[in-house]
């Protein structure tokens, strides 16, 4: 039996960390029905109703059901059966990762995959610190100066910035860092925009990303893992803490000082 709960569109907000874009209804109502398999609500096996007792109960059209659905079912959350209907799968051992969407709503969720980057990017600059070739190094370098060649052109430098922090997972030599990287630049890229946006304003912030990029690769090159988890970890907070002085973002909890 599924739970009903209004899906009346979400207003966008004021640019201080509020919404990016209303959420569209399929994707709240994927949420919705996900949450109710994850809760036991539906179970393995059990039908879904027709699109029309799911439209009918949440007040929402049969094209946005069909949509919802359809979300699922890409995730592996709903098979269809032919002439039967729509039924919740059963488990899967190996299940592929996906995020919620609804992370990339607002500036502060964008910032919840920020935090999952600090934690992964510290580890993986002290791994790369402690196994980067000559040649990667090298690299990580000539990765730098696509961004400052972005900046002097007037681009907005998101791809060369994801491109680099990419580089430092090649040079770890496990190449499922570099999918993983490659997995979330996925959500990762709008927050850079607006965390490049914010910083392309005052050039004080500029030039404090240049230098901590740069204390990131004299790390990695002198071989100091502890000194390139330090200096990858602080880039991230330094970069929420922009986002804050810029006015983007609220100031939330209060975070330690470095």
């Amino acid at each position: 039996m599924t739970m009903s709960i209004s899906l009346a569109p979400m207003a966008a907000a004021a640019p201080g960390g509020g919404r990016l874009v209303a959420q569209r209804l399929s994707d709240r109502l994927a949420e919705l029905l996900a949450a109710q398999l994850d809760g036991g609500h539906l179970k393995p096996g059990d039908r879904l109703p027709s699109e029309q007792q799911l439209a009918e109960t949440h007040g929402v059209s049969r094209t946005v059901v069909r949509e919802a659905v359809h979300q699922l079912k890409s995730r592996g959350l709903l098979v269809s059966r032919q002439g039967s209907g729509v039924y919740v799968s059963s488990p899967e051992a190996n299940r592929p990762l996906a995020f919620d969407p609804s992370v990339l709503e607002s500036v502060e969720a964008v910032v919840h995959v920020v935090e999952v980057r600090r934690v992964l990017e510290g580890e993986i600059a002290a791994l790369a610190a402690q196994r980067a070739t000559r040649a990667q190094i090298a690299g990580l370098k000539r990765a730098l100066a696509e961004i400052d060649r972005a900046e002097a052109e007037g681009r907005d430098g998101v791809a060369e910035d994801l491109a680099f922090h990419r580089a430092i997972g090649e040079a770890t030599g496990n190449p499922q860092f570099s999918r993983l990287l490659g997995f979330l630049e996925q959500y990762l890229r709008e927050g850079m925009r607006i965390t490049r946006g914010n910083e392309a304003r005052r050039r004080d912030f500029m030039q404090q990303v240049r230098d901590e990029h740069r204390t990131i690769v004299d790390a990695i090159a002198a071989h100091d893992p502890a000194a390139a988890r330090r200096r990858a970890t602080q880039h991230i907070l330094h970069g929420e803490r922009r986002l804050q002085q810029g006015g983007v973002l609220r100031s939330g909890k209060p975070r330690r000082k470095d």
